[in-house]
């Protein structure tokens, strides 16, 4: 079993910044892959960022190269998503998500993660 709790979501005008914090509990941490989704109001829920279980490999979806790490802390059990230069369309909600199969390779599908946290909203107003 993996618990997840996110925080540091918010309001944020454009071009500013926030950092999204990922508490895990449960297994441990160092033995699963993370990843960060977000799902705007009437779309989907979209992959954002991976990073496998020793924080060498991550993954990022296009529109956000450049802008947003993913970064992890295995001794404080939490992954982060640090978010700068946000732009309107970056506004919702963001979760993070367990990926407990052990693979070191990042994966983009939601049905690929076990668990997930409650999710934080963003809002980036223009």
């Amino acid at each position: 079993q993996v618990q997840l709790v996110e925080s540091g979501g918010g309001l944020v005008q454009a071009g500013g910044s926030l950092r999204l914090s990922c508490a895990a509990s449960g297994r441990t941490f160092s033995s699963y892959s993370m990843g960060w989704f977000r799902q705007a109001p009437g779309k989907e829920r979209e992959f954002v960022a991976g990073i496998s279980y020793d924080g060498i490999n991550s993954l990022y979806t296009d529109s956000v190269k450049g802008r947003f790490t993913i970064s992890r802390d295995n001794a404080k059990k939490t992954a982060y998503l640090r978010m700068n230069n946000l732009k309107p369309e970056d506004t919702a909600v963001y979760s993070c998500a367990a990926d407990i199969t052990g693979s070191w390779f990042i994966k983009r599908d939601v049905d690929d993660y076990n668990y997930w946290g409650q999710g934080t909203q963003v809002t980036v107003s223009s």
